[in-house]
């Protein structure tokens, strides 16, 4: 889903990821926010994911080398991730590649029957343009690699890993 908007007089990418996993909520939510947040186990559990690399570490933050690919195109990049337990919510901020600028947040919903997970990106790219922000960036990469990180998460905890 994307619904890009204008932020003063620069169009600004977002695309959001939605999906719902189906189980006990109580037991789902830590669950997720765990995979969420150890960010270096991706390329264990998420296929699409090449490597992980943390550059530094503390309590609450994280940065760190992603490398990923969208279907046979590798991609990376380098992130701030922040952790916000209490709030069931992680941030990123893309600060090296192409995607520099962009934010990224991750958030949890307990709902009756499971947890919706939401991942919310979001990138101005003036100097490149909205076009290549909304198609390439958004739709081509940023949903499709998303999709596929939420899918495989989905699949695992629902098959009771």
């Amino acid at each position: 889903m994307g619904n890009a908007y204008w932020k003063g007089n620069v169009k600004v990418m977002r695309t959001i990821n939605e999906i719902t996993i189906c189980g006990d909520p109580e037991v789902l939510a830590p669950r997720v926010f765990q995979i969420a947040s150890d960010i270096q186990d991706w390329p264990k559990i998420l296929p699409h994911y090449r490597y992980m690399r943390i550059l530094e570490r503390s309590e609450s933050h994280k940065l760190a080398d992603f490398g990923a690919t969208r279907d046979w195109i590798p991609v990376h990049w380098t992130a701030w991730q922040e952790i916000f337990p209490d709030a069931q919510r992680i941030t990123f901020e893309h600060v090296r590649g192409v995607t520099k600028g962009m934010f990224v947040e991750w958030n949890l919903e307990k709902r009756a029957d499971g947890v919706v997970v939401k991942i919310d990106h979001q990138l101005s790219m003036p100097v490149i343009g909205p076009l290549f922000a909304d198609w390439l960036v958004g739709k081509l990469f940023v949903q499709n690699i998303a999709g596929k990180t939420l899918k495989c998460i989905k699949s695992q905890l629902e098959a009771g890993d």
